[in-house]
């Protein structure tokens, strides 16, 4: 099956639909999918669950997604860099499923590798463990959290192959690699795609196996929420 596709309206037509569960890499606005995420609002598709570290910030990333509507749920760790997402949420027009970060992290890879639930102790004696079974191994109390499938996951990477073998580089090496493979369909855009065979298989993250559907991703500018600099230190001047 060749993979790499021109028309991602027309992949996202095929396998997104109203209601569907959509796992998104990323975090804040470092290695988003930002060319999916776009198309998947165009594509007009309503009432979503979206499984993501955060939601973006205010008209950018997943933000787009809030604002046009589509968004029924939301997974995810971090809220506090989207005033709409806590907008929604306050006045109930937002369903939140709050998790510990590398809890997600964790459900997302479970959900990858087949494994339907696992037991952590974080979260124990919170919120976050109302209603769910607990377990007690060697004297401790630990929750039982389920791995997660989403319909759809969408994830972007630096370097790919034409089979779909991804690279990610610096910080969006982070929800990306759980996330491609906890979709029952991953759709993958890339900076750069490559032939088959010129990636060093050493410097694979992951595997073609996970990927259906690959595309360009157009450039653009990428967005930093918070820039943060340091004052430019003047050289002190020696004597001779």
């Amino acid at each position: 099956m060749e993979k790499l596709k021109d028309d991602v309206a027309g992949v996202l037509g095929e396998v997104l639909h109203d209601g569907a569960t959509l796992a998104v890499g990323g975090f804040g606005l470092s290695g988003i999918p930002a060319d999916l995420i776009e198309a998947v609002r165009e594509s007009g598709v309503r009432d979503l669950t979206v499984v993501s570290n955060n939601m973006g910030v205010d008209g950018k990333g997943l933000g787009i997604l809030l604002e046009s509507g589509q968004v029924r749920k939301v997974v995810a760790s971090y809220v506090g860099e989207n005033r709409l997402f806590a907008q929604q949420y306050l006045a109930g027009e937002l369903e939140v499923e709050f998790v510990p970060q590398g809890t997600l992290a964790e459900r997302l890879r479970a959900g990858g590798a087949g494994i339907p639930a696992f037991y952590t102790r974080t979260g124990v004696g919170t919120v976050v463990a109302e209603g769910k079974p607990h377990e007690e191994f060697d004297g401790e109390l630990y929750v039982r959290e389920r791995g997660i499938v989403a319909d759809v996951a969408l994830v972007h990477a630096h370097t790919a192959d034409t089979e779909g073998n991804l690279v990610y580089r610096y910080t969006a090496r982070n929800f990306n690699p759980v996330v491609a493979t906890a979709g029952r369909v991953t759709i993958a855009e890339a900076e750069v795609v490559v032939g088959v065979g010129e990636i060093d298989p050493n410097l694979i993250v992951t595997p073609g196996v996970f990927v259906q559907h690959l595309v360009q991703a157009r450039a653009r500018v990428k967005d930093i929420e918070q820039r943060t600099v340091r004052p430019r230190r003047e050289p002190v001047a020696t004597g001779a």
